[in-house]
This record gives structure tokens, C-alpha cells and sequence, in this order.
């Protein structure tokens, strides 16, 4: 899927939004300035958050709960882990009991990531963003970029 450009980013993410559930996991990966963030930004916009969220870079966790969001959900950016061992401190196990997560720069979680996880990879191309959808069979009947 070829996005345009930043707006056409979070329209996606807006997209995706109605399709979340408790539990789910969205994977965000591709090189710094491939539209992950705008992705996640429009994600959350789609579950009614009203402003413009921040990057979680330096919290590396940012949640949100209702009456902000439709559906209680981590926005996790894992850039600046050094060692998959740091993400058990981050509570994401815990956090899918009743909340789904945005992750932002999954593969920094090494084997921990879940195998029933939505994989979007975004590739800054000319002209644009390649979205690259991997749905596990729980995500086939309802993610909108297939």
C-alpha cells in the first residue's frame, strides 16, 4: 500500500483505529522518518484523542485511558532500549490484560514480541510510504489493508 504522504499516514492509522480490541498489539517498524509516529498519531486520533500526541521517545511509554481515548492503549516507542531485557520493566504484559499497545521499533523486543501481532512496516519511497501489512490469522477478518 503506497501512502502519499504524512496525512495519508494518519488517515491509515485513523483507519485502523475501529479495529482495535483489548489484547492487540500493533507492530510499527521501518527506518527513522518512515511514518510510524504519524501512524500512531492517527491511530489514536481514530479513538477520539482530541490533540496531537507526543512522540513517546524519551517516556518510551505513553498511555491513555478513557474518557481521553474510545479504548484504553500504550503508545511504547522502544528506540532508545539497549537490551531486549529492558522491556519486562516496562509492564507491556501487563498492560494487554486491558489495553491494546502501539509499538513503535519492535524488533528492539528481540523474541519477547507476541506471535498474534499486527506488523505494518513503513518505507520511505519516492512520492511517498510503502505500507507492508503482515496480519496473523486473529487480524485477517478485520484489518482494513488487505
Amino acid at each position: 500500500m503506497i501512502l502519499a504522504d504524512a496525512a495519508a499516514t494518519d488517515a491509515a492509522g485513523r483507519a485502523l483505529a475501529p479495529c482495535l480490541r483489548v489484547g492487540d498489539v500493533i507492530a510499527l517498524s521501518g527506518d527513522l522518518g518512515a511514518g510510524k509516529t504519524s501512524f500512531a498519531r492517527g491511530v489514536l486520533a481514530g479513538l477520539g484523542l482530541l490533540e496531537e500526541a507526543p512522540s513517546p521517545s524519551f517516556a518510551l511509554v505513553i498511555p491513555y485511558e478513557p474518557p481521553d481515548v474510545t479504548l484504553p492503549i500504550w503508545h511504547v516507542d522502544l528506540y532508545r532500549l539497549d537490551d531486549a531485557e529492558e522491556v519486562e520493566q516496562l509492564g507491556l504484559d501487563d498492560a494487554l490484560i486491558d489495553s491494546a499497545l502501539i509499538i513503535e521499533w519492535p524488533e528492539r523486543m528481540g523474541a519477547r514480541l507476541w506471535p498474534e501481532v499486527l506488523r505494518l512496516h513503513f518505507e520511505a519511497i519516492k512520492g511517498g510510504r510503502r505500507l507492508t501489512v503482515a496480519a496473523p490469522p486473529s487480524w485477517e477478518a478485520r484489518c482494513p489493508f488487505q
